[in-house]
């Protein structure tokens, strides 16, 4: 069994009453359901995890990690541990670098909901997206490293490892502007705001011609990898819980909004000065990407990030609506939530910039 670095571990606390687990009805399960497993547990919390809630698992035998869904009314299709355990288990057989799955429970009286158990893995996790401790040397490393590895996931055939049915191939910005513009009118309480209006109504009409469909994880960023202890290497890619079939370049622009993005919402580089810190610039960046994925060039890039940024928006708003509804499980919620006009505005911005 192994375990995460002083870093991720230093994130844990000792879970509120409303994430706390059953854990004589979890050690009864995992004895009977995860081999090898021996009694009794010690659970605490990551105090990350704005909507899975994720916990630590110390066991006689090793150290687990435990992903469930959070309590309380739900958003539909939302939290879903199930899709979850099953692209990592089947991203395993050919080699991505995944946690080992070692078993998902539907049965939700056993601690309250849906949840699975996987290996923690051991490495690094870098929480601020200029790579603090990396050598100057080393860091376009790591930057090559991360964008390896989303260039990897995209390269994968979904068919060929189970997963023809995993998503509808196919006008993913339309069902994904669609999803998230409905889940933002339709939560009133969580506030509303010009520019997210704005984006609800043009994004629509500035869909790029052309259709692609790859395995996406939705949530591709630095603090969601763990590195090798010691190589500029991804060992494991977190938090699968936004994965589907969807568009790679939506995925990656995703994931190369890191240079756009204020480093206070989420890892993100902006305001960083790049050639002090050896990272590789945006351009650059893309033309790695686009170089492994047998691609000349992105046209349109201005509307993947305006879409990322707007899609990021929504979800930080249902976070602030949790939030209000006190079913969101980490206590950063309602600040993550506070971030949703700023993310909007980035995203006109970027609308504004598309030829």
């Amino acid at each position: 069994m192994s375990a995460l670095d002083d870093t991720a571990n230093s994130g844990l606390a000792e879970p509120s009453d409303a994430h706390r687990l059953d854990e004589g009805a979890l050690a009864r399960w995992m004895a009977a359901n995860v081999e090898g497993f021996r009694g009794p547990l010690n659970v605490s919390k990551f105090k990350g995890g704005q909507s899975n809630p994720t916990y630590r698992l110390q066991s006689a035998d090793g150290v687990y990690v435990l992903r469930r869904k959070p309590p309380g009314p739900l958003v539909a299709g939302a939290h879903a541990v199930d899709r979850e355990a099953r692209v990592q288990r089947a991203l395993s057989q050919v080699g991505f670098p995944v946690a080992r799955i070692y078993g998902y429970c539907a049965d939700t009286s056993v601690i309250g909901s849906e949840f699975y158990v996987m290996q923690l893995v051991e490495g690094r996790i870098f929480w601020d997206a200029t790579f603090p401790g990396v050598s100057r040397e080393e860091r376009p490393s790591y930057f090559n490293a991360m964008c390896d590895v989303i260039a990897q996931l995209h390269s994968v055939d979904p068919t060929s490892i189970g997963l023809g049915d995993y998503g509808k191939p196919g006008s993913y910005f339309e069902r994904q502007i669609s999803r998230w513009s409905r889940q933002y009118q339709e939560d009133p309480q969580a506030g509303r705001d010009a520019n997210m209006d704005r984006l609800v109504s043009e994004l629509p009409g500035r869909i790029p011609a052309g259709d692609e469909a790859s395995i996406v994880h939705g949530d591709f960023r630095c603090d969601n990898l763990i590195f090798h202890p010691s190589e500029p290497r991804v060992i494991a890619v977190l938090d699968w819980e936004l994965s589907t079939l969807g568009h790679p370049l939506a995925d990656f622009a995703y994931h190369a909004i890191m240079y756009r993005m204020p480093p206070h919402i989420v890892a993100g580089l902006a305001g960083a000065d790049l050639a002090a810190l050896n990272i590789p610039r945006e351009a650059e960046y893309i033309d790695r990407y686009c170089r492994a994925t047998g691609r000349e060039a992105i046209a349109d890039w201005q509307f993947y990030v305006a879409f990322n940024f707007f899609r990021l928006a929504a979800i930080m708003h249902g976070i602030a609506g949790r939030a209000l509804r006190r079913t969101a499980s980490s206590t950063q919620a309602i600040e993550r939530g506070k971030s949703f006009p700023e993310l909007a505005k980035l995203a006109i911005r970027a609308l504004e910039n598309l030829t």
